[in-house]
């Protein structure tokens, strides 16, 4: 990680200065002692069978202001009970002699905004969303679909034992492509494990993915990590890293360094919902907060943290009023709507990066698939509640419908993407199969510039175990 922290040398100073930084927006009203903010009216129907309310109007999606903290000041007007404000560090705060506990909840939930109908259609006219064109609306689809398919090769092929381990994003192919269509090639992507669309989108090959699953000599990262643990530099993409929500204090961290530089980027991390579980999740959002760093955290609420519903796995609604408690601009949005997700990714672009501050969107989009090969999702979920996702709700034929609608796309084309995709994963698996592993020696180098004596060590006794035991190590491997 250190090629990604070089900016950040002159952290310790910048911090110094923050006591001089006025954050910026003002609270909700406080009425009897309660902070009220206003929730978005008109909620539409339901998405099934978890209750996630839409609407598409998108001029008052994000939901959270930041308070003026940083100076003692009048945050409320209260004609009563001026002289009993009590005059605390980060602002003054109204008092009251009414004894009331802020509620753990709203009556209504937050509404996700929502663009497309499950026909395709618009759901309102004069919708407001972020206007694209034929052939971004044709690249957003046609890598959508090369997903899928990618995802289904690979999947097969580790259930062939061609590979060890595979991870796919059905049902959520949208909130990863649109995202990614949503950014520049200069924001800095921090993932998860299921947003290898993004660096589809970016330009990594089928090729170079596949070469990554079986961890063959052509890896980027020399066989060194587990299939679907993708990383590149060129594209800005950091590497997966398996524990859960590390990533997202480090987000804070780089997105603090382009803040530093006054780069015309920000930092994007990817979060499932059983990550917001971890301490990491509310350490990052908190530095990410007070350092007004220009991140947006993205969270994949899928409905599933491997076998734990979302229902076991918070009280609170969802993940977006997370954001409220560190004083984070939040939307819901509907992860299987592309042009959605497209549209308020936009938006919290030109807020982190304009407004120099961090944002939380959280998209509902249901797993269809596994959590992973080593799953089976069948055993804590009905096959009729996946098969309606699968089937109804499938973000690909949504955004399909639209642009056939606009007259973009026909069934020829259709055929002939699928056909020509599915010919250049065959082709892809066989070089990589075919291609050797890396040298032994590989896992040895690229941490020390002299290698200390316990990894040489370590060597050692790996070749004289591998020279013992010759049937026990892969033949395919060179010892040099």
């Amino acid at each position: 990680m250190a090629s990604w922290g070089r900016r950040s040398s002159g952290m310790v100073h910048h911090i110094k200065a923050l006591s001089k930084v006025e954050l910026r927006g003002k609270a909700g009203e406080m009425k009897g002692g309660w902070w009220r903010y206003p929730l978005q009216p008109g909620v539409a129907s339901a998405l099934v069978p978890r209750s996630w309310p839409c609407v598409n109007t998108m001029a008052s999606l994000f939901l959270v202001q930041r308070f003026k903290s940083s100076l003692p000041q009048k945050q409320v007007e209260d004609d009563d009970d001026d002289d009993q404000d009590l005059d605390f560090p980060g602002g003054k705060v109204a008092c009251t002699s009414e004894m009331k506990f802020i509620s753990g909840s709203y009556d209504k939930r937050i509404p996700c905004y929502r663009v497309l109908g499950d026909d395709g259609e618009l759901i309102k006219d004069g919708s407001d969303f972020e206007k694209v064109n034929k052939e971004l609306a044709v690249k957003m689809y046609r890598d959508m679909v090369c997903l899928q398919i990618m995802d289904t090769f690979l999947y097969e092929a580790q259930r062939q034992g061609r590979i060890s381990f595979y991870m796919t994003s059905f049902g959520e192919e949208a909130a990863t492509i649109s995202s990614a269509a949503a950014l520049t090639k200069d924001d800095i992507i921090l993932p998860q494990y299921r947003e290898q669309g993004v660096l589809l989108w970016r330009g990594f090959t089928l090729q170079e993915i596949v070469n990554q699953c079986f961890g063959n000599k052509d890896d980027g990262g020399k066989g060194r990590q587990m299939p679907v643990h993708y990383g590149s530099s060129k594209h800005n993409f950091v590497t997966v890293s398996s524990p859960i929500a590390t990533q997202l204090p480090q987000a804070a961290g780089m997105a603090y360094s382009l803040k530093m530089d006054k780069k015309d980027a920000c930092v994007v991390a990817f979060i499932g919902d059983g990550g917001t579980s971890e301490g990491d999740f509310h350490a990052g959002l908190n530095f990410a907060a007070v350092m007004e760093a220009p991140v947006i955290f993205v969270c994949r609420n899928n409905g599933w943290a491997i076998s734990t519903p979302t229902s076991d796995q918070f009280r609170s609604d969802g993940v977006v009023v997370k954001g409220q408690a560190y004083g984070i601009p939040s939307i819901r949005v509907d992860g299987t709507d592309a042009l959605a997700v497209y549209s308020a990714i936009r938006a919290a672009r030109n807020m982190a990066i304009n407004e120099q501050r961090p944002v939380l969107v959280e998209s509902l989009a249901y797993r269809v698939g596994h959590h992973s090969t080593s799953d089976d999702s069948t055993k804590y979920r009905s096959l009729s509640e996946i098969e309606h996702w699968k089937t109804g709700r499938d973000p690909v034929n949504r955004f399909r419908k639209w642009v056939e609608l606009n007259g973009w796309w026909s069934e020829r084309d259709e055929a002939d993407l699928r056909s020509s995709i599915k010919k250049q994963l065959l082709k892809a698996i066989q070089v990589a199969e075919g291609t050797e592993k890396p040298p032994l020696t590989e896992l040895f180098t690229d941490v020390y510039d002299l290698p200390p004596s316990n990894l040489v060590e370590q060597e050692k006794l790996l070749r004289q175990t591998v020279n013992k035991y010759p049937h026990d190590f892969p033949s395919d491997v060179s010892l040099h």
